[in-house]
């Protein structure tokens, strides 16, 4: 009964402080901010934001950019699922991005982004971002905005401690949340114990195309690895990935998964491995995954299935992991700007847990093991802790950075953002958040130079921040002005999905190779055309290929017969547009499938499959000029007997 009785008392001071939190939102009952916070965010018509925002959607699957400080969104990036606004993943040129061991999936829960690095700073060439139900990573042009190129993961379950980078982009990791059978196999979930693996997939980048490749993935005990980020500075070569479930439960985990007092961080030597491999280690093992590639010159996606993968077991490469004790369930796992500090803090804990680098090295040079699990050393918590910030706030989760040497942490069910000093432990400002906040980001804030201005608080729950539409409400994001020693509450804005993390830079870093065209002499798509003479229309079988040319304000051709019930449409749109921003879309009715979007010099396919006979019209999407209603056309279709040859015609 006792235990019972403290528990009521946590839960009742924790919902203390979220409603204390809560109504510490403004000096007026309408929340409204000051006018000189209001200045803050305000850009003037015709200026541009100071950062963009890449913010990931979560279930949406998908990446969307927002402007910061206004909170402006720009665009949504289709990543991981079906996007009818431009036809990613409908277009026939898109849809083997979506291609898996599983089959075309055409969704995933996409949580973690991270922008590629050069020397442990933004170096703005990629984004690359984690599909957390079906394993996947994908690499995000920072030219273009588009998906170029996305791999499955294999032996995984969960992608969750995923996708995060080296300083130098060598690698992007992807760590398994669930634990699995390794290699896959019918058996019993309750000897889970013992007998599931723990993959952690090492994926290298090459540096002048980004191309992705699994380098190795090393197989760690069946725990649930959460969270990661690499070391930096003085900890480059190095990974760090928190844990939870080193009881191996599998059932009831909210009980079962939270019975040892200190779970772990696996801190991974990287380098130590890559060594191990280069010099012929490892295991290949049977494997089938796809690896999806996005060809900018042909503006075609293709597939290939590859067949294996390279193992490590941890026990053949001593010297390479250590586990690091951290408070129960930890969830983040955060590296500061020097690489000294990794930050790790059980979810129910008030105080954060803060280990030091150059200790636990100190430590596995001393050989300060208390213990082992599965011949992996365990350090003792007492040599490898810097510092515990005792933060009065309950349920800590994640940390970003500033220049100055603060760190950022929030706290779920306090409902607040908490700054702390890094080496004093000292809280130096706390502020509430509305409500229960998750990730926040920092531009720069996971890397060894952040641009710390703004810090924005993604939190899980809206309610009354925004006017109600019906049960379901997008959730909140909020901009702290982090200038001064104190935060300042600058601005809410909705974002879309569900962002688990984001990542920010700053706007000159993107904004001169921002790509406007796709130049038209370099368009090498195989159903591509040059100009809009060489628009025409073959047959080959029931297949029909409709070479079609788009610009303002009209269609080459417009006007098609011959086309029979029963044909395969092929109407492959070049858009002839050399302008910034002058997109056309197509659509015909009938088509099970979405419109798509063109932009100027590219080309893109849509199927048509006619069920019926008549004459159906086309038209584009995009409103695209003075006389875009009139930028329509018209195809008949006959029986499937019919004897009528094809034709096409223009303004005749």
């Amino acid at each position: 009964m006792k235990h019972i009785k403290s528990i009521i008392g946590i839960t009742l001071s924790g919902a203390a402080l979220l409603f204390s939190g809560c109504n510490q939102g403004g000096g007026s009952s309408n929340g409204a901010l000051t006018s000189s916070a209001a200045e803050k965010v305000y850009v003037a018509p015709g200026e541009q934001d100071e950062y963009y925002a890449f913010l990931s959607g979560g279930y949406s699957g998908n990446l969307t950019v927002y402007g910061l400080p206004s909170g402006r969104m720009f665009k949504e990036i289709p990543v991981f699922s079906q996007f009818p606004t431009s036809g990613y993943g409908y277009s026939e040129e898109t849809k083997p991005m979506l291609n898996t061991s599983y089959g075309f999936v055409p969704w995933d829960d996409a949580h973690h982004p991270d922008i590629s690095q050069t020397n442990g700073e933004l170096d703005g060439r990629w984004i690359f971002i984690n599909g957390n139900n079906t394993p996947r990573i994908a690499r995000v042009s920072l030219s273009t905005f588009e998906t170029e190129e996305i791999i499955e993961v294999p032996n995984s379950a969960g992608n969750h401690s995923s996708s995060f980078i080296t300083e130098n982009t060598e690698y992007v990791v992807a760590g398994t949340r669930f634990s699995v059978p390794v290699p896959q196999r019918d058996m019993p979930i309750n000897e889970y114990k013992g007998n599931f693996k723990g993959a952690l997939t090492f994926i290298t980048v090459d540096q002048e195309h980004g191309h992705m490749d699994i380098k190795f993935q090393l197989l760690m005990p069946g725990f649930n690895y959460d969270l990661s980020h690499p070391g930096r500075g003085k900890s480059h070569g190095w990974f760090f990935f928190t844990t939870y479930n080193t009881e191996e439960a599998s059932t009831l985990q909210e009980v079962n998964s939270s019975q040892n007092d200190k779970d772990f961080i696996a801190a991974i030597n990287w380098k130590k491995i890559e060594e191990y491999v280069n010099n012929g280690g490892g295991t290949k093992m049977p494997a089938n995954y796809a690896h999806n590639v996005y060809d900018e010159s042909t503006h075609m996606a293709t597939t290939t299935m590859e067949k294996e993968v390279l193992t490590v077991n941890p026990a053949e490469v001593p010297g390479a992991i250590f586990f690091l004790p951290t408070p129960k369930s930890p969830h983040g796992c955060d590296v500061d700007p020097s690489g000294e500090y990794i930050i790790g803090n059980g979810k129910l804990s008030a105080d954060l847990t803060v280990h030091s680098f150059d200790r636990m090295i100190a430590a596995i040079e001393g050989e300060k093991f208390d213990g082992e699990a599965y011949g992996i050393p365990i350090l003792k918590f007492e040599d490898v802790l810097a510092g515990t910030v005792k933060s009065g706030g309950l349920g800590p989760l994640h940390t970003e950075f500033d220049a100055d040497g603060n760190a950022y942490t929030t706290f779920f069910i306090s409902s607040e953002v908490v700054k702390w000093k890094l080496g004093s432990w000292e809280v130096i400002d706390r502020k509430p958040t509305f409500y229960s906040v998750g990730h926040l980001m920092i531009p720069g804030g996971n890397s060894r130079k952040p641009f710390g201005k703004y810090v924005v608080a993604m939190n899980k729950i809206t309610k009354d921040r925004y006017l109600p539409t019906g049960p379901e409400m997008e959730h909140s994001a909020q901009i702290y002005d982090i200038s001064g020693e104190k935060m300042e509450l600058i601005y809410d804005f909705p974002t879309h999905g569900e962002p688990h993390y984001a990542a920010g830079c700053p706007a000159d870093l993107l904004r001169e190779n921002s790509k406007k065209i796709y130049r038209l002499d370099e368009n090498n798509h195989p159903y591509g055309i040059k100009s809009p003479a060489d628009a025409r229309v073959e047959r080959d079988g029931r297949d029909v290929h409709i070479y079609m040319s788009t610009i303002r304000s009209h269609f080459t051709p417009d006007n098609i017969e011959g086309i029979k019930v029963g044909d395969r449409v092929y109407f492959h749109m070049t858009n002839h547009e050399q302008d910034f921003d002058v997109p056309h879309g197509f659509a015909v009715i009938g088509a099970n499938t979405s419109e798509i979007l063109i932009m100027p010099g590219q080309t893109k396919t849509i199927v048509w499959e006619p069920k019926q006979v008549g004459v159906w019209p086309f038209y584009c999407t995009d409103f695209c000029s003075a006389l875009h209603q009139e930028m329509q056309g018209y195809v008949r279709v006959s029986p499937a007997n019919s004897n009528l040859e094809l034709s096409w015609s223009l303004g005749e």
